[in-house]
């Protein structure tokens, strides 16, 4: 297992082929992003069937993959497509994931993206006041 085979899996990923992880995901995966940390692949399973139950749509364009012994690095834009985010309309987040494989899959998986950009800044008022915010930090 490399991180060109996990972005080759996350570029395919879909609601129809979730059940795959277990081929991607050691047992005892730690998985953690902006919002999240779970833990086994039973866990990680139930996370992804609701997390693409409540999207339209969640694809991965993989820019770049890199390996390095054990570890492994992605830089990916993610076009999400949520009814209750932007108006239903895609929203699209820059992202990187660090990798960590053991017995030939992957043992922690950590991505790095802005929470605000994907979520906070598509709510119909809050995302006023966090681009506002935004714009007098760069003043």
């Amino acid at each position: 297992m490399d991180s060109e085979t996990v972005a080759q899996f996350y570029q395919a990923l879909s609601k129809d082929n979730i059940d795959q992880l277990p081929t991607i995901y050691h047992d005892n995966i730690v998985f953690e992003d902006a919002a999240h940390r779970i833990e086994g692949i039973d866990s990680l399973c139930a996370y992804f069937s609701e997390l693409y139950q409540n999207v339209e749509r969640c694809d991965f364009d993989i820019d770049q993959h890199h390996q390095f012994g054990n570890v492994g690095f992605l830089v990916w834009q993610m076009t999400l497509i949520h009814p209750k985010l932007n108006g239903g309309r895609p929203v699209v987040v820059p992202g990187t994931t660090h990798l960590n494989f053991q017995d030939d899959k992957v043992i922690f998986h950590r991505d790095y993206f802005d929470l605000g950009q994907m979520l906070y800044e598509q709510l119909p008022i809050l995302g006023h006041v966090i681009k506002a915010i935004k714009r007098k930090l760069g003043q």
